[in-house]
């Protein structure tokens, strides 16, 4: 069943999740991560919120791109481990694995930009990667933390080596090591980083710059770009998160702030 079938036949701005908020100006949907006591950290409803706001994007006549940036110091850090929820989530039910935006963003017809305004990891940085653009604030910090929990992310597997080459994605995997905009910028991760003062107007100047393209023949481009992503794992990536005992260590040590207990002792403490 696609998303459309899914929220019914009536699009409207209520994306159905207390941590985001949408809001048009002119024919730009802009998409605010807002849930600043969580650190803007993604609920199962705020995943599916950006995909309803990518599909409001693409059948609102009024509206012709969407832009997704974040509030304070934080874009989005992935998705909140410790399980919560926000007044306002509405969440359709038996949604399963299908809550997730990445390839909603990725495949949508309307441009899709990311305004990277602070840290961007996890969830949050799959975001930025499959917009159309991803302008990163001068401020902004990124790290793919995936593993540090013990979750073996198959569109990381598929995604990065696309954009970075495969022995940058395996460092970057890895390691799990954090990174700063102007690095990013060099390894492809994003594509423009703006002063962060100046991230709105730079991010609503990409927007404006894909829609003086022609929409069928961006379509097509887009189309055979994407056929460069490698195949998507997701059997065993969500396979493994349902039996592995590393997920449930990785998620204790995350909550508990200390160690997972398969790092070795003679390797000084991250925390």
């Amino acid at each position: 069943m696609g998303i459309h079938q899914q929220m019914g036949q009536r699009m409207t701005d209520d994306l159905g999740a207390g941590g985001l908020r949408f809001e048009r100006d002119g024919s730009i949907g802009w998409c605010t991560i807002d849930r600043p006591a969580a650190r803007n950290a993604f609920t199962p409803a705020m995943y599916f919120g950006l995909k309803r706001a990518v599909q409001l994007v693409n059948t609102d006549p009024d509206l012709a791109a969407l832009i997704i940036t974040g509030t304070g110091d934080v874009f989005a850090p992935g998705g909140d481990l410790g399980g919560r929820a926000e007044p306002g989530d509405n969440l359709p039910e038996g949604l399963g694995n299908d809550v997730l935006p990445f390839l909603a963003i990725r495949d949508s017809r309307a441009p899709v930009i990311s305004a990277v305004n602070g840290i961007c990891q996890g969830g949050g940085l799959l975001v930025a990667m499959m917009s159309d653009i991803a302008i990163a604030s001068d401020r902004a910090v990124f790290r793919v933390p995936e593993l540090l929990r013990g979750i073996p992310d198959a569109f990381y597997a598929a995604m990065l080596p696309a954009h970075v080459g495969v022995a940058v994605a395996r460092d970057l995997m890895l390691s799990a090591r954090r990174f700063d905009a102007a690095e990013a910028l060099r390894l492809g991760v994003i594509t423009r980083v703006s002063p962060h003062d100046d991230l709105r107007g730079a991010a609503l100047t990409a927007a404006r710059e894909v829609l003086r393209t022609a929409p069928q023949a961006r379509a097509h481009v887009k189309r055979m770009l994407n056929e460069r992503y490698g195949l998507i794992d997701t059997q065993t990536m969500f396979g493994s998160l349902a039996t592995s005992q590393e997920l449930r260590e990785g998620m204790r040590a995350f909550m508990e702030k200390r160690e997972p207990s398969w790092v070795p002792a003679d390797v000084p403490s991250a925390i």
